[in-house]
């Protein structure tokens, strides 16, 4: 099919992307050469950050440009180009001519170009369409989209008041940004995979194997130094895999700090690469205690090399302000603790979402 227009433009904030808004990147899409994407907001939604809104976009629509920018994006934008004066991004209860004046100038000076139609699902499309025709020099159309919302009938706030409860307005990437994560950490014979699979059975939740424990295994207890950054790679891999498909909860037995703990036990040194993965952060992390007898399975070190790893976890997470907890006693005492921690975590949770 022939595209109607050469160059498109869609703006919205995306908080959160949802299906409706994807219906309309698409149509926009089909009838476009090339399509641009704005998406700002001032002051913005706790959780919605321009690197998550840019990361959703890039990931559904990657063959689009996608412009997210926020006012430190901008006057970066800005300073690169070499403009020195850089306007303050329109808040989102200023007047309409305050963001169409602001997007005109954005698509002129910032991005160096026009666009011939721009596409939304509200009656302002009108107006913002004139707009651009003034600046531009040439028409600039409107296309209105669904504008009865009947393919998404949903709004960003209402998907924001409870996000899992709306996922089915979500696509499975973006929802696996709202699937929140426990990160399950312990020394060798802690109870680690143990309370990982009573957790996630008792949450009705997914959980995420490790991966270090069988590439180990596959490889007779031999790990190289270039073994060590595709475990984390792949272990971090399983998350976002699982997260696809989760509920609310994604429980993981453990995370590329462990892959770090050992890359250093074993080599002394580690790659830079594994390091950043190792910073990943979890929306509850715990470590199991070393309180109780060290079993001997045949596979592990010692009772002291398992404290010698579980002090390292506490003094790391604690140098780099990583709020964490630690399991103690049997199993059903740590599925307590950890439940109470979940439900002290989901108030606050709802509450910014």
């Amino acid at each position: 099919m022939n595209s109607r227009y050469g160059r498109g433009l869609v703006v919205g904030k995306f908080c959160p992307l949802h299906l409706g808004h994807e219906w309309l990147i698409t149509q926009a899409q089909a009838s476009c050469d090339r399509l641009i994407v704005l998406s700002y907001t001032v002051p913005g939604f706790p959780g919605y950050e321009a690197a998550r809104r840019e990361r959703w976009l890039l990931t559904r629509f990657p063959e689009i440009q996608v412009v997210v920018i926020d006012q430190q994006r901008l006057s970066e934008l800005c300073a690169a180009r070499e403009i020195g004066d850089v306007p303050c991004l329109p808040a989102d209860a200023a007047h309409d001519d305050e963001h169409r004046q602001f997007v005109a100038w954005l698509c002129l000076h910032l991005l160096q170009t026009t666009v011939d139609v721009v596409f939304s699902s509200e009656d302002y499309g009108d107006g913002f369409a004139k707009v651009l025709s003034r600046h531009f020099g040439h028409t600039v159309d409107h296309v209105c989209v669904d504008k009865q919302r009947s393919n998404a009938p949903v709004s960003g706030t209402v998907i924001r008041s409870n996000p899992w409860a709306y996922r089915h307005y979500l696509s499975p990437e973006v929802y696996a940004s709202f699937v929140r994560r426990i990160a399950i950490l312990g020394g060798e014979s802690s109870g680690k995979t143990t309370l990982t699979e009573a957790l996630a059975e008792r949450m009705g939740a997914h959980w995420v194997p490790e991966y270090g424990r069988e590439r180990w295994e596959a490889q007779s207890g031999r790990l190289a130094f270039e073994d060590m950054l595709h475990i984390a790679q792949t272990q971090v891999f399983r998350e976002e895999t699982f997260a696809l498909h989760a509920n609310k909860w994604l429980v993981c037995d453990t995370t590329p700090l462990t892959t770090l703990f050992y890359c250093d036990s074993i080599f002394h040194r580690a790659p830079q690469e594994l390091e950043h993965l190792a910073e990943r952060r979890y929306d509850l992390t715990i470590i199991c205690a070393p309180d109780f007898p060290f079993v001997q399975d045949g596979t592990r070190q010692t009772a002291a090399f398992r404290l010698l790893q579980h002090t390292w976890y506490l003094t790391r997470l604690s140098d780099k302000a990583v709020s964490f907890h630690q399991a103690c006693g049997n199993l059903s005492e740590r599925l307590r603790g950890v439940e109470r921690l979940i439900d002290e975590y989901v108030a606050p949770v709802l509450c910014a979402s």
